[in-house]
């Protein structure tokens, strides 16, 4: 099912899958928004983004719907668009349903593990590492979010995966506001811990591992 699936996830690919414009201005706008560079309720006018991008404003609209479908940024009257704030309360909220969903997904994953599976996995993790080394926050994030839903697409249940699909940009957004994870390959070390415990067979283990790898970025309880 997966195989191949490895060279998918190139550094090109990741950032801009089609190389287009729209692509570049959107991956931009992204890394600044996880990084803070673009704050909450910041404006983002399209003729000023244009104007840096030394493009026409058609692609600019382009990026900023698609920043607007993931949340990331929001429509306000008299306002225009807007980067989107993110509350204690959602993330908990957020945190509270991963919990639940990723428990399940890594049960029904875990009698269908190949070692072709666990290849892939070690190759994200690699990439992972690579990417942190080279201060690529947003690649990063992104791989780290692609090991995850590898066990939310390997499930086989179609309304778990839309719900990971609906949340996963809001899990990145609040991941990057960590600092440790790009200080000495924490996250790679960590999911490096999380295919240990796959590998076990326990999945009551596993589970386990999952759910104090996410508590791990949080200080509010999720029980």
């Amino acid at each position: 099912m997966f195989k191949g699936a490895v060279s998918t996830i190139s550094s090109s690919q990741v950032e801009y899958p089609n190389n287009s414009i729209s692509e570049h201005v959107y991956a931009g706008l992204k890394k600044d928004i996880l990084a803070l560079i673009l704050q909450p309720g910041t404006r983002l006018i399209v003729t000023e983004i244009a104007g840096k991008y030394q493009i026409s404003q058609a692609p600019v609209r382009e990026a900023l719907e698609r920043l607007k479908q993931e949340g990331l940024i929001t429509g306000i009257p008299n306002k225009g668009s807007v980067v989107s704030t993110i509350t204690a309360k959602e993330i908990k909220d957020i945190f509270v349903l991963r919990k639940i969903i990723e428990g399940f997904a890594i049960r029904q994953s875990m009698p269908l593990l190949t070692e072709e599976d666990y290849d892939y996995l070690h190759c994200l993790i690699d990439e992972m590492e690579t990417a942190n080394k080279r201060n690529e926050m947003l690649r990063t994030l992104e791989l780290d979010m692609a090991f995850h839903a590898f066990f939310y697409e390997r499930c086989d249940n179609q309304a778990v995966l839309e719900l990971w699909n609906h949340m996963q940009t809001k899990v990145m957004r609040f991941m990057a506001s960590f600092d440790d994870i790009h200080a000495n390959n924490v996250l790679a070390e960590r999911h490096l811990h999380l295919v240990d415990t796959l590998r076990s067979g326990d999945a009551d283990a596993a589970e386990a591992a999952f759910i104090e790898h996410m508590q791990a970025y949080r200080n509010i309880d999720l029980d």
